[in-house]
């Protein structure tokens, strides 16, 4: 049995169903994007270490996700593997994620099972301004792709700053596009 991977002292799962990804390419990125966090947002990392039970990287639809049930943040694979970009809009993602949680966290620590309606676009948009704060506080070389993608956003409407996603349409179509990629 392997043990189980640490990075940063948060849990890592990884679930690498490409044979033309390496494994530790894209835990060394992982490594890299927290390694940022710690350095230039600390108190975000050791919310993520509180906040999250696991970092599962896997093929997903999407950048990131945060799994609520799992306390899990998700984190795409082939978006770790992409070495034409830096591992600041990595760091960013999992940061943002990682807000997610902490808001999770929150609602379960305050509410205590009380039913609570999220405002996705409020939620979101905190997410954004989290990625917002940590782009600033890279070097300006490093934090302005994590700067103009948050600003981006930030300006969108609430319907498309938090859009409603249908994830099956979504996987049909990352599964066609990962069918006509070459390898």
């Amino acid at each position: 049995m392997r043990a189980p991977l640490v990075v940063c002292g948060i849990p890592v799962v990884l679930h690498n169903t490409r044979d033309d990804i390496s494994d530790v390419e894209v835990l060394d990125r992982l490594r890299e994007a927290l390694e940022l966090i710690a350095r230039f947002a600390p108190r975000r990392l050791r919310h993520l270490q509180r906040d999250v039970r696991a970092i599962r990287v896997e093929r997903f639809p999407t950048r990131g996700a945060f799994v609520p049930r799992e306390q899990v943040v998700l984190t795409e694979l082939t978006f770790l593997a992409r070495r034409d970009i830096s591992a600041a809009p990595v760091a960013s993602s999992i940061l943002h994620e990682g807000v997610h949680a902490r808001v999770h966290a929150f609602r379960a620590r305050v509410l205590r099972g009380f039913p609570s309606v999220p405002d996705m676009a409020r939620e979101e948009r905190l997410c954004r301004r989290a990625e917002l704060a940590f782009g600033q506080l890279l070097p300006p070389a490093l934090g302005a792709p994590v700067v103009e993608r948050a600003m981006q956003s930030l300006a969108l409407a609430d319907r498309d700053v938090a859009p409603v996603v249908d994830w099956q349409v979504a996987r049909e179509r990352q599964d066609a596009a990962d069918r006509d990629t070459p390898r």
